[in-house]
């Protein structure tokens, strides 16, 4: 089963982040993915996979509407 992300997503990650966070917001998409750590606004890049492997669940996720 593959998970949908989205710009803006809220997601809760298995290991905490050494500033004590474990919410990130998904700040780009594509083959790699960029998150922003939620508690000190570090920015960092994964590969997709190891991305999905990491996250516990998603917290918000910011569906877009089509019109």
């Amino acid at each position: 089963m593959e998970k949908e992300f989205y710009l803006g997503d809220i997601v809760e990650t298995k290991k905490q982040h050494p500033c004590g966070s474990k919410q990130w917001e998904i700040i780009r998409l594509g083959a790699d993915i960029k998150i922003k750590c939620l508690g000190c606004d570090r920015i960092v890049m994964l590969p997709r996979t190891k991305f999905e492997k990491s996250i516990k669940k998603i917290v918000k996720q910011n569906i877009p509407t089509t019109e």
